[in-house]
């Protein structure tokens, strides 16, 4: 399939501030050694500022619950971005009920017989439901393009078909959101030396990961072609620099929450009725249940406690 036309109306152009766009000067997803090197945030006014935007999220959560809106949030960008952890607090205080993480491994025989978007729609939200997808059909873009897990035509042929797809989504109802989490080369290493000195997070660090930093400028010209193609002003891409997560999340979340239309629901006030009186019930005896050994105890015994 030939490659098909951008349509686009002046977005996703490449070196767009904020994404490096591939020059290799080193911000974000382009080709040189050195990180932006922003100040980091300090942890009391992260901690602080996060709790406040997580109050908020709150809010849109229910928001989303009563009104029946349907909202999909797409995280993207290279491995050890900061995707996860983003997604962890925005989710930190959610109704998983209502917010729900949609991560798919890999397709299944029958999936790869099927429409490529196909198990991506099985994910979709109903009235009321967040979904926020840590990767997304944004694989076939990316690391499927990359390390020859597709071919030159389905290649293509996604490229052709996403941005329908996406339109039909927000046509539908949906409130679409696409974020991609700019990380330079060098932090993104940074972070792959603490994963594999970590024995609680050497699960993170997969053969694919340690591919890609030698892959870094393929996966930079994807990323690149991948924008040109689907950043388009229905669904456009969202860059959040990532090289300090801290200031990432903020970001994030910040902006996810200045683009939707969301207020506070006044919920009925709740009141606890009075415990009734007893009425003869008796427990049964404690030894004809079996407890789980207290383990606390033994850690207070220990301590001195």
């Amino acid at each position: 399939m030939a490659a098909p036309s951008t349509g686009r109306t002046g977005r996703g152009d490449k070196g767009r501030k904020g994404d490096g766009g591939g020059r290799g000067d080193g911000r974000g997803d382009g080709g040189g050694k050195k990180s932006r090197g922003a100040k980091r945030m300090p942890k009391k006014l992260y901690e602080d500022e996060l709790l406040r935007l997580q109050r908020e999220l709150v809010q849109l959560q229910e928001w989303v619950r009563t009104e029946g809106v349907r909202m999909v949030i797409v995280f993207e960008g290279r491995d050890a971005a900061g995707k996860g952890g983003a997604i962890k607090r925005v989710t930190e205080y959610l109704n998983p009920r209502i917010a729900r993480i949609a991560a798919l491994p890999a397709p299944t025989e029958r999936q790869r017989g099927q429409w490529y978007f196909q198990r991506y729609v099985e994910q979709l939200p109903a009235a009321g439901e967040m979904v926020l997808f840590d990767r997304s059909w944004y694989n076939r873009a990316g690391v499927e393009k990359v390390m020859g897990f597709c071919t030159d035509e389905e290649y293509w042929q996604f490229l052709h078909q996403c941005p329908t797809f996406e339109r039909m989504l927000v046509e539908a109802g949906i409130l679409l959101r696409k974020y991609w989490f700019s990380v330079s080369d060098v932090e993104q290493e940074r972070r792959f030396r603490d994963r594999l000195d970590d024995p609680m997070r050497q699960w993170k660090l997969s053969p694919m990961d340690v591919e890609s930093i030698t892959r870094w400028e393929d996966y930079s010209r994807a990323k690149d072609e991948m924008f040109v193609y689907t950043d388009i002003p229905e669904s456009p891409w969202n860059v959040v620099d990532s090289d300090d997560k801290r200031r990432a999340r903020l970001n994030m979340i910040a902006h996810l929450l200045s683009t939707v239309p969301y207020h506070e629901v006044v919920k009925p006030a709740v009141t606890l009725p009075p415990r009734p009186a007893p009425r003869g019930y008796q427990r049964p005896p404690r030894d004809l249940q079996k407890y789980v050994f207290d383990h606390a105890a033994t850690v207070l015994a220990r301590a001195g406690k």
